[in-house]
């Protein structure tokens, strides 16, 4: 039997979406504006439990918000927001459902003034991803002046769902950091 690969400490053995979601995703920088969306929300969605949580309900996440179309989002009526309180595919928090139409209104503006949301949040790390190889998890911060940042100006144009621990999470989730552990065989990837 082939030994395991080397992964980051916070990849269960035992779920094999989550390694998959780690190898193939985490750290890997994304340009794409909808996947950017997506990230976006989901890391919001995931404050206060984990990410495996929000990972088993991806599917559920892409159904009910029209497979993370900002516009489509943007154009959600209240009555639609309601019934996703009752969809067992996602987190069922009224702050969280509603937040995601506002959030999609305010990722249109900024694409509108930046021509992208790329370009808007790439903006934050100089446009390169920030490669740390931490000797450990004790080495991650759980926020850097880059996603307080991030964070403060998020805020201030009215998205919610976005603290500075939250958008280090995205940082890390979409590649503008890459926190592999060193020991880990993704971290030279």
């Amino acid at each position: 039997m082939p030994k395991p690969l080397p992964r980051c400490p916070w990849v269960p053995s035992d779920k094999p979406y989550y390694a998959d979601y780690h190898d193939t995703e985490w750290g890997v920088p994304v340009h794409d504006d909808r996947l950017l969306f997506e990230m976006l929300i989901l890391e919001g969605a995931q404050a206060g439990l984990s990410w495996d949580t929000i990972l088993k309900r991806r599917d559920g996440y892409r159904q009910a918000f029209k497979q993370f179309d900002p516009a489509a989002v943007a154009r959600m009526t209240d009555a639609e927001l309601e019934t996703l309180l009752a969809n067992p595919g996602i987190i069922r928090h009224r702050l969280k459902i509603f937040s995601t139409r506002k959030n999609a209104r305010v990722f249109l503006a900024l694409q509108q003034e930046f021509g992208s949301f790329d370009a808007y949040v790439w903006r934050f790390v100089g446009g390169q991803p920030q490669i740390n190889r931490p000797p450990s998890m004790k080495q991650v911060p759980a926020r850097t002046p880059q996603s307080d940042a991030l964070s403060k100006d998020l805020k201030k144009r009215g998205m919610s769902f976005v603290g500075s621990t939250i958008l280090y999470a995205y940082m890390q989730a979409i590649g503008m950091v890459n926190d592999h552990t060193a020991d880990c065989f993704r971290s030279r990837a």
